[in-house]
């Protein structure tokens, strides 16, 4: 886990390796002013004159001075190490989302995966500062306070490491204990962030329900359990301090007894008034030095947690990649379902699919029809290779899509699906996504053609008004004839539209399908839609019914043979519904 992670550091490499040093040197000059100052007290008591103290004066300030400088700078290259790793490892996580295939997106909620790019990760920086600095100047402090006591004091340094094992036990003892309630905590943060971003995603449901009490509550409840767990852990951990305080006052209490009964009944000649004050000194460094440990030890069982959430997100490998040697161009929009069954998992009891065969030649525009639940949408996702299907063959251009590099095929075929994403920016940003190089009259061209540009115009900026995330100032019509002009931008060999005419009126819509018969008559369309009078001019009509195909024909063929057709055909009709 520790190498995956460090692969983060990377340009931040020198940095990480300079802290240690600059905290070397300031721990060094920390145990040296101690027996400096135990040599001036011997002085001044051999009664010596001013500029001997002079002397002694000005090497102190300058040890002081030195240790101010090293300390300083370890900070300053510790904290662009630690920002930096965090940086990298936010960016790593962000792009290793990014390769992620809706499988594995399945496999983690988007919550949780907020949190993992934000709450663990600055754990994991907290932690890896500590670890470059408190965690090197710990032990350093220990070993030299310990090598120098022992010159100062011989074996009465021994006395500082008898509160050791107290020490040691105590902490396991309490890291035993508030381990299994860290690791719950950021669980429940998952639930936390999912319950905001719910609440935030349905605000207008929220608000037309009156749920806000309701939400309030689960929020509430939610945000309750974060606080019961942390108040638990941290008052496991909060007896560290004590202990800490017990073992440094008990030391400290040792030391000062037998030190000074060695004073008094060797008069000075076994250790003197200057040794015991510099061996006071390094004992309260030593149990500070442990202290510090302590913490590093207490920060790092709370981002070992995080760590591992970390690094799971990191090592899941993208269950769809690009084979060796790809295919990279995409002949035609000709369509193959051959013996095409699918599920969303390999647990999964049935199959949302089963048994598919459609042909689909280049050009032709075919409308699929079928209740809720039928996996229409789930069909039209094998042939980008949002997902592989699970039995049988997807071919494109006659090339089985598993055979394509994933963003050449995805080049070729735009999906427009009836609650797509607007994302804040002008409008102009937003139908760049299908053609970052796009001119304006391409831009003017496919909003024409989608039906778009006279409401476009009707604002006061154009192309360049704003649009709020998610599309929030823009209707649900607006925003479908913005997402179907983007993907026209994108010039495929595929078009599919998944319901996404649900929000226009049916003029509209016979006039967006009216353009596409005129000017992408080359481009394979596919229109799923609730609305006969939407694909009933289609070449091929598919019915679906429980992830299998019921029928397929003309509209005129499914009139005359299919019941089901025939009875939805006749309902909408009588509902007012205009046909063309």
């Amino acid at each position: 886990m520790l190498k995956r992670l460090a692969k983060s550091i990377r340009d931040y490499r020198k940095s990480t390796i300079l802290s240690p040093v600059l905290i070397t040197l300031e721990v060094i000059m920390e145990c040296l002013i101690p027996f400096i100052i135990a040599k001036l007290i011997n002085e001044i008591k051999a009664g010596c004159g001013l500029s001997v103290i002079a002397t002694y004066g000005g090497l102190l300030f300058l040890m002081a001075c030195l240790s101010l400088a090293f300390g300083a700078a370890a900070g300053a290259t510790s904290a662009t190490a630690s920002s930096g790793f965090g940086k990298n490892l936010r960016r790593d996580l962000f792009y290793r989302v990014q390769s992620f295939s809706f499988e594995n997106i399945d496999r983690f909620s988007s919550a949780s995966l907020v949190t993992r790019m934000t709450t663990d990760v600055f754990n994991v920086q907290n932690a890896f500062m500590m670890i470059i600095r408190v965690a090197v100047r710990g032990p350093l402090m220990f070993l030299f306070s310990m090598v120098m006591s022992w010159i100062m004091g011989g074996r009465l340094a021994l006395m500082f490491v008898l509160v050791v094992p107290i020490l040691v036990f105590g902490l396991v003892m309490i890291i035993r204990k508030a381990m299994p309630t860290f690791k719950r905590v950021f669980r429940r943060y998952d639930k936390l962030n999912e319950s905001i971003a719910e609440n935030v995603r349905g605000i207008r449901a929220v608000k037309s329900f009156v749920r806000e009490d309701y939400e309030k509550d689960k929020f509430g409840r939610a945000a309750e359990d974060i606080r019961a767990d942390f108040t638990r852990a941290e008052r496991i951990v909060a007896f560290n301090a004590p202990l800490m305080q017990f073992c440094l006052y008990a030391n400290m209490v040792i030391v000062l007894l037998f030190g000074s009964e060695i004073i008094i009944r060797s008069t000075g000649l076994e250790l003197d008034v200057g040794q015991f004050s510099a061996m006071l000194t390094y004992g309260f460094q030593i149990l500070m030095s442990l202290m510090m440990l302590s913490m590093v030890y207490v920060m790092i069982t709370i981002a070992e947690e995080s760590a591992r959430r970390i690094v799971e997100v990191l090592d899941e490998e993208p269950a769809l990649k690009s084979p060796e040697n790809a295919v990279t161009e995409v002949r035609d929009g000709s369509i193959d379902f051959e013996g095409v069954s699918f599920k969303y998992s390999k647990r999964a009891e049935r199959f949302a699919l089963s048994d598919i065969n459609l042909t689909i030649k280049s050009g032709q525009t075919v409308g699929i029809l079928g209740g809720t639940g039928s996996s229409k949408s789930t069909l039209i996702q094998l042939i980008p290779r949002l997902y592989d299907a699970s039995e049988g063959v997807v071919r494109v251009g006659g090339v089985d899509v598993r055979d394509y590099d994933l963003t050449k095929l995805r080049d070729q075929v735009a999906v427009v699906l009836q609650k797509n994403e607007l994302f804040s920016g002008t409008i102009r940003d937003n139908l760049r996504w299908g053609d970052k190089d796009a001119t304006d009259e391409e831009m003017i061209a496919a909003c024409k053609l989608a039906q778009a540009h006279d409401f476009i115009m009707g604002f006061p900026k154009g192309y360049d008004t704003w649009i709020e995330q998610g599309g929030a100032n823009v209707s649900g019509g607006q925003k479908q004839r913005l997402s179907i002009a983007r993907a026209l931008l994108k010039k495929p060999k595929i078009l599919i539209l998944d319901d996404s005419t649900s929000a226009v009126d049916t003029r509209t819509d016979a006039l967006i399908r009216k353009g596409f018969r005129s000017f992408i008559p080359e481009t394979t369309k596919i229109i799923i839609a609730q609305r006969v009078a939407s694909i009933e001019d289609a070449d091929v009509l598919v019915l679906m019914e429980g992830g299998r195909i019921a029928d397929y024909g003309a509209h005129a063929e499914l009139l005359e043979r299919n019941e089901i057709y025939r009875e939805v055909y006749a309902s909408q009709n009588r509902g007012g519904e205009q046909v063309g």
